[in-house]
């Protein structure tokens, strides 16, 4: 009796989770989210769920979707080696059409604590854990050719990222969602916890998502890696990646008020567009 009783409580669990799962889906597809043409294929999409109806709480959403076929704006990464810029510093200095906080960085010392390539040039390697381990961020990489986007995982080799071909690499991590198949995600209190995050994805069609929740502040709690793996999954991406979040995230688009910046950068701790926090490198959307 005590058997059945156990496995009756999992199944209602279960049906449980899946109900709010499915609410949470339903929420996000057909809230009515707002939407700007920024330039030629690419588009501004935000909504603020302002009643506690996502995820049991209010969540502030913004991302560029960007088309990735033909004569469209391309991808780039900006970085330094040891001096931290603001994510709107790096855009306007590349003159780029808009950009996304990237990586994780040495905010004592500045620069990249994981590896990273621009235009073949390695401008920092991974800074290991103590116990000599890679840490979750340095087990995927974003990859940039010719300004084109591409998620790709750690086969393992300890020489893996100086294996990758491609001009300008990227680590971070954890990955979300690679081709359809979510990615386990530990239990770890960076992944259970609330916060602030930036994250990429791809859509099957071939779109590019950047995307940045909001946290830490009453009108946005932020969200857990596994909230943001479903919202990335739900907006249609077929792979996602999170990229740093907290006090760094940050969506900037050039000529937008408030100096560009769209979302509400939480390192201030006030509800406003002016708590950017100085980073070491960005992901940006820049024109042909």
């Amino acid at each position: 009796m005590l058997k059945k009783s156990f496995l009756f409580l999992i199944v209602l669990c279960s049906y449980g989770l899946a109900f709010a799962q499915n609410i949470d889906s339903v929420q996000l597809v057909h809230a009515k989210w707002s939407k700007q043409r920024v330039a030629r294929k690419v588009k501004l999409i935000t909504h603020h769920f302002n009643a506690k109806d996502l995820f049991l709480a209010n969540q502030n959403i913004s991302y560029l979707e960007i088309r990735n076929r033909g004569k469209s704006p391309v991808l780039a990464i900006g970085a330094e080696e040891k001096v931290l810029k603001t994510t709107s510093t790096f855009g306007e200095e590349h003159k780029a059409l808009a950009a996304v906080n990237g990586s994780f960085f040495d905010v004592k010392n500045g620069g990249s604590v994981d590896f990273i390539k621009v235009e073949g040039k390695v401008l920092a390697e991974n800074q290991l854990e103590r116990n000599g381990k890679r840490a979750k961020h340095q087990q995927a990489a974003l990859v940039i050719e010719a300004g084109k986007l591409a998620l790709k995982k750690w086969d393992g080799s300890a020489d893996w990222e100086h294996n990758l071909r491609e001009e300008n690499v990227l680590l971070t991590g954890p990955l979300l969602v690679l081709n359809g198949q979510d990615e386990v995600l530990d239990s770890s209190s960076f992944s259970r916890s609330r916060h602030p995050r930036t994250a990429i994805g791809i859509k099957a069609n071939g779109r590019i998502v950047l995307l940045t929740v909001d946290g830490r502040n009453a009108n946005a709690a932020g969200m857990s890696l596994t909230e943001l793996a479903r919202t990335m999954k739900w907006l249609g991406c077929s792979s996602s990646i999170n990229l740093d979040g907290g006090g760094s995230t940050t969506l900037w688009i050039s000529g937008f008020p408030d100096g560009g910046v769209v979302n509400y950068p939480s390192d201030n701790k006030l509800w406003d567009h002016a708590g950017q926090r100085k980073v070491a490198n960005v992901i940006l959307v820049k024109k042909i």
